[in-house]
């Protein structure tokens, strides 16, 4: 026997800004809320926050140092999510990822035939159990508007489906705190009662404050009644470099983490300890077209930043990968996804949305993308597994007794260790030869042929009483 080697794994680890900058942007930060604050007109929410030391001139809301630091220690630094049968299975912590899709796209495109139409709820089902199906996807996400059902009850008919199709943890928008308790009461239907969820929430609600730093009266009542009703909430404001914030990256991080770290205030002051959720989605205007760009690799940059700021803060944080401004299943929808997956699981990204569906700036469903970037997201998976260290794993006895010219292909090491490689049911590694006998398809056949084979798995029906008590619940929201 060789040496006796300690066992050792290493994630890999990215980062883009250092501790000093860091400390120069949560000073920043500070000083935003402290000078220029946020504009509020909530009266409940202005009344809760000047009682509690801001200062509150009208709507606008000037937020002292100290009560921002406070909020910060309040808040848990660590939230486990888990699915409706109870499971555990998202733990956010210590730098790590999950991945799930997007939200609120108005257009499908037909995996059979590609034409692209309005999402409708068939759509919500049939996305909802394709999420459910890849293993790679850890928690979904309200992924279209049902352009098939009335607006006033539509956000949740798409939760209802959304909840029924797929067990994974669920992320939600909605318009309203109406909504908010008409969903929560579904989850808590499916999860079991109030206790079980409290032990694994499967429901998380998104809101978004309006860069620059405005919130509007519903999207501050719903980080108030989620905070009461031990709701985790996503306060995930959307500013763009040269439009609603400064043209500088670091300058649109600071007013990205000012947005956000002001809900987690006026969160910490109706309910101490509440589950709060740091991020942002930071991108450009695109000077050339005047778009918000969903694949630009400054996201990628910002996202990044504000990563490391949440584990500075020690907070949870919500990031975004996985999009793309283009159309179609293409070289730059793959090119875009793969840069921005990677470089979210490589900093740790908590829960990364977009990863399966954000096409066209945000307004496009593709199944297809979903498993394209599905297979994106397997892959860095598997690179953040490192390159574990150990004796065994080394195999300097196995290389000493193989020695030169000779081969490991019968060796019991290799039929041990082969496995470990990670294979694509979707990307080709054959040769010319074996290609072409295999019918010569390219990459769009292959992922279509794969994206209808998955889309034929379809979830396990609710039980009947189950469905019965949704159907009452349906009938009796406003």
């Amino acid at each position: 026997m060789g040496t006796n080697y300690e066992e050792l794994n290493f994630r890999p680890k990215l980062q883009v800004i250092n501790e000093r900058q860091i400390a120069q942007i949560h000073a920043a930060t500070l000083e935003v809320l402290e000078r220029t604050g946020v504009q509020i007109t909530q009266p409940k929410a202005l009344e809760i926050l000047s009682g509690a030391g801001a200062r509150v001139e009208g709507n606008r809301v000037r937020i002292p140092s100290w009560m921002v630091e406070d909020a910060i220690r309040k808040a848990p630094s660590r939230l486990v999510l888990g699915k409706q049968t109870g499971e555990r299975t998202v733990f956010l912590e210590d730098g790590k990822s999950y991945f799930g899709p997007s939200l609120d796209c108005i257009d499908y495109m037909d995996p059979k035939t590609h034409e692209r139409c309005r999402f409708t709820s068939q759509h919500v089902k049939a996305t909802a159990a394709l999420c459910d199906s890849l293993p790679g996807y850890d928690w979904c996400m309200t992924i279209g508007m049902a352009a098939d059902v009335k607006a006033d009850i539509a956000d949740r008919v798409v939760a209802r489906n959304t909840l029924t199709h797929c067990k994974k943890p669920y992320v939600f928008c909605c318009k309203d705190t109406n909504s908010v308790q008409d969903i929560y009461e579904m989850a808590l239907l499916l999860c079991g009662g109030k206790e079980n969820f409290e032990k694994a929430p499967c429901l998380v609600h998104y809101s978004e404050p309006i860069s620059p730093l405005v919130y509007y009266d519903l999207a501050i009542e719903k980080v108030m009644f989620s905070a009461e009703n031990n709701i985790p909430i996503i306060n995930f404001p959307a500013p763009q470099s040269s439009g609603s914030a400064p043209a500088t990256f670091a300058g649109t991080v600071v007013q990205a983490g000012a947005e956000s770290l002001s809900g987690l205030v006026l969160a910490q002051l109706v309910k101490p300890g509440a589950s709060f959720i740091y991020g942002a989605f930071a991108t450009i205007m695109d000077m050339k077209t005047t778009v918000f760009s969903y694949g630009a690799v400054e996201l990628s940059l910002m996202t990044g930043a504000l990563a490391q700021m949440a584990q500075h803060y020690g907070l949870p944080f919500f990031g975004t990968a996985g999009a793309t401004d283009s159309k179609f299943c293409d070289a730059q929808a793959g090119a875009e996804a793969a840069l921005q997956c990677f470089s979210s699981a490589t900093i740790g990204s908590g829960l990364v949305h977009d990863c399966s569906s954000w096409m066209d700036h945000g307004s496009l469903v593709s199944p297809e993308y979903m498993v394209l970037v599905h297979d994106i997201v397997d892959s860095v998976k598997h690179y953040m597994n490192g390159i574990p260290v150990s004796e065994e794993t080394l195999a300097v006895d196995l290389i000493d007794r193989i020695g030169p010219g000779g081969n490991y292909i019968q060796e019991a090491h290799t039929m041990k260790y082969f496995k470990d490689v990670k294979y694509s049911r979707l990307f080709d590694r054959s040769i010319m030869a074996k290609w072409e006998g295999a019918g010569s398809k390219q990459l769009e056949e292959r992922l279509q042929t794969l994206t209808l084979e998955l889309m034929e798995k379809q979830a396990e029906p609710l039980p009947a009483e189950i469905e019965k008590e949704l159907d009452r619940m349906q009938a009796t929201w406003k």
